[in-house]
């Protein structure tokens, strides 16, 4: 029987996957986290046959997280089920280490169908990811600007450009105002810019966010 976590800072949502994936395997446990240091501490102590890793969490974010538990040798498949869009960050995610992304937008029955893909050990990529992984090869987006920040320097770039103020992206990251005021400073010094308005302009241009 198969023993999956599902990490997301949601209770409803985790309950909602949770039945659906109760409804359609036979399992031995669904565990459920809320935070990136108890994803940590359960895959540490524990195997799991799949792990659903939300990317916005309370700390560390759930890529930082991904590429951790990568370089600790964790070898479960991993599947991103996050609120952003694909073009945002599931070429980020692929090359942390995950094995598919969904939105959470998605219907529960491709959820149920990636989790049977990736237990077969293989990736999970949806019509419309493969779209922006050919989009990726060819634009060779990797010279971009924004390729050059951290998981969560480009996290808080994406948030400060759909309007959110710094307190609240403090808030919702469980980080202090001061901090992401220095990440802010260090994304504006990587990417050569200026001010927060060259920062949403740049990420509008480049339809990182909808």
């Amino acid at each position: 029987m198969l023993r999956i976590l599902i990490a997301d800072d949601h209770p409803l949502l985790r309950a909602g996957i949770k039945q659906a994936i109760e409804a359609n395997f036979d399992v031995d446990a669904v565990d459920e986290v809320g935070t990136s240091q108890e994803v940590i501490e359960k895959v540490w102590h524990q195997h799991y046959d799949v792990v659903l890793l939300d990317i916005t969490l309370p700390g560390r974010s759930g890529l930082e997280v991904l590429r951790q538990i990568r370089q600790d040798r964790y070898e479960a498949p991993v599947l991103i089920l996050s609120v952003h869009p694909e073009k945002q960050y599931a070429v980020r995610a692929l090359k942390a280490g995950a094995s598919g992304y969904l939105t959470k937008m998605s219907a529960t029955d491709e959820l149920v169908d990636a989790i049977r893909v990736v237990l077969r050990g293989e990736k999970y990529i949806t019509s419309s990811l493969a779209k922006v992984l050919a989009a990726y090869v060819e634009s060779n987006f990797r010279e971009s600007p924004h390729e050059i920040l951290t998981d969560r320097e480009f996290e808080i770039l994406c948030m400060i450009a759909s309007g959110n103020r710094l307190k609240d992206i403090a808030k919702k990251l469980a980080l202090s105002e001061k901090t992401i005021s220095a990440h802010r400073a260090n994304i504006l010094k990587k990417m050569n810019m200026n001010s927060t308005a060259e920062l949403i302009r740049y990420v509008i241009e480049k339809e990182l966010i909808e």
